[in-house]
């Protein structure tokens, strides 16, 4: 047996699923500032009357997306992973996430095991687990029934229109096992997550730091699931924009609060570390570089135009990076110093949810990233010029080794840079599939052999990750407008 290529099959396959579940992930900063707005209003206006209409429209509103999140899973995995990304697949991941909810409904479920012992896992059902389940069914089953055509007498139900049929009869399948599976599955996950939550400021430490050291591999959305989505104990995200009855002051927020110190202040202290390490004939293209990254994290807390900068040119500075953002998890949650957020914890999500109740001490976080912003700087830039690491600048001319990139805008420039993308994967014909996220174009390739780690650089690749037939491609936040040209050129 072939382990390697099993674990890059198998690897390649856990990208797509996280890769699928930024499109539903993508819908939470829209609740994330209607609630934060809706918070914002409660404290100003008081117990007014127009306070209370005003703040009632906009926290239902939010609420309306945070309630569902599961069906957004099961919708939007459905989406990501059919091969034509067809809205047919997506009403098959809803189909396939209506039958399981309702056949393993507590009622249901009682009736066809004869007894309601595990009432309480099957009230538990809904959940953004069987909403990934449900989206997964939902995609594959469109990939493989989307273009069947069946006899003449049933040919109104072929094509697209067979998807959400048969997807609802794979998921009454489904059900079977999970009469049986699931009681233990959810006991299994509410014991771990119970064992997490009891370690708690340390247990929230773990979490940063493998949340870190999964980011190269796109597998953090896997880890976010349990601790941010799934109600197994935990479920931080949901619970502190939904201000659910599981919510807990001074509790929740324990693994989203940590993350602001490191985005906002820590990482562009790391930033500025690199730009004063640069060599002099370089300085102004990093500044250029990291100034931008800098602010993306700090605003928004998109992080990764900073992190792959040097994870793979020095691979001790990630490691360091994830040891100092578990400090900063376990640092707010002993505090407690708690906040949340929508969509990243940047300056926009802090400053929507200060008005959150759930928000305790939230101002102390700014303060703690001052620290963080110190300690990233000098221990960076320490260790970057006692070893010699070959951060951005440091070998080189830029302009010789592909780091220095045009500026990419506007709709030409986005093709041009697809052309070279696709020629330095190999050309069109050594492409077997393609998607993207926030910051990566995400790729599978007939021949390995074939992708140009200098071409795709020079093309504007901050850096490229390979594992077998699977290539990811970091190009930074204007990875959505590239991969659609490189789709259209496809």
């Amino acid at each position: 047996m072939d382990l390697s290529g099993l674990g890059s099959r198998i690897l390649g396959y856990m990208q797509r699923i996280g890769r699928a579940l930024m499109l539903p992930v993508a819908v939470l900063p829209a609740a994330a500032i209607l609630m934060g707005v809706g918070y914002w209003i409660v404290s100003v206006a008081g117990d007014t009357r127009i306070g209370e209409v005003l703040s009632t429209f906009l926290l239902s509103a939010g609420a309306g997306v945070i309630d569902f999140i599961p069906l957004l899973f099961a919708a939007g995995v459905a989406y990501g992973l059919a091969k034509k990304g067809d809205g047919s697949a997506a009403i098959a991941g809803v189909v396939g996430y209506l039958v399981l909810t309702t056949l393993l409904s507590p009622g249901t479920a009682a009736a066809l095991r004869g007894t309601d012992e595990f009432a309480l896992a099957f009230s538990r059902i809904q959940n953004a687990l069987i909403g990934i389940l449900s989206g997964i069914i939902g995609g594959h089953t469109y990939n493989r029934f989307s273009k069947v055509e069946l006899p003449t007498a049933l040919a109104f139900f072929s094509g697209k229109r067979l998807v959400p049929i048969m997807t609802s009869f794979i998921a009454m399948a489904v059900s079977v096992p999970f009469l049986f599976v699931w009681p233990v599955l959810f006991g299994g996950l509410v014991s771990f997550g119970e064992w997490m939550a009891g370690l708690g400021a340390f247990g929230a430490g773990l979490f940063g730091f493998f949340n870190r050291l999964l980011i190269p591999l796109g597998l953090h959305h896997a880890l976010n699931a349990v601790f941010w989505f799934d109600g197994f104990g935990v479920a931080d995200l949901v619970n502190f924009l939904g201000q659910t009855p599981e919510a807990v002051s001074g509790v929740t927020g324990r693994y989203m609060a940590g993350y602001f110190p490191i985005f906002m202040f820590g990482l562009p202290g790391a930033a500025l570390a690199m730009i004063h390490t640069a060599k002099k004939e370089n300085k102004a293209k990093v500044t250029s570089i990291m100034i931008g990254a800098a602010f993306a994290s700090f605003f928004t807390g998109i992080t990764e135009p900073i992190e792959f900068s040097f994870l793979f040119l020095a691979p001790v500075l990630y490691l360091i990076h994830a040891f100092l953002t578990a400090i900063s998890m376990f640092i707010a949650a002993s505090i407690p110093a708690l906040s949340g957020f929508g969509f990243s914890a940047g300056i926009v999500d802090l400053l929507l949810q200060a008005q959150n109740p759930l928000s305790v001490n939230w101002w102390l976080l700014p303060i703690i990233g001052l620290g963080f912003f110190a300690i990233y700087y000098y221990l960076f830039k320490f260790v970057i010029l006692k070893f010699d690491l070959p951060t951005p600048g440091r070998r080189g001319n830029m302009e010789e080794d592909g780091q220095e990139a045009a500026p990419v805008k506007g709709k030409a420039s986005h093709r041009n840079v697809a052309e070279k993308m696709i020629a330095g994967l190999g050309g069109k014909a050594n492409i077997t599939d393609f998607s993207n996220c926030i910051t990566r174009l995400r790729v599978q390739v007939a021949d390995p052999e074939k992708v140009n780690r200098d071409a795709l650089k020079a093309a504007g690749a901050t850096d490229i990750m390979r594992k077998g037939n699977n290539v990811q491609v970091v190009v930074g936040v204007q990875a959505q407008f590239i991969a659609t040209a490189v789709e259209e050129l496809l």
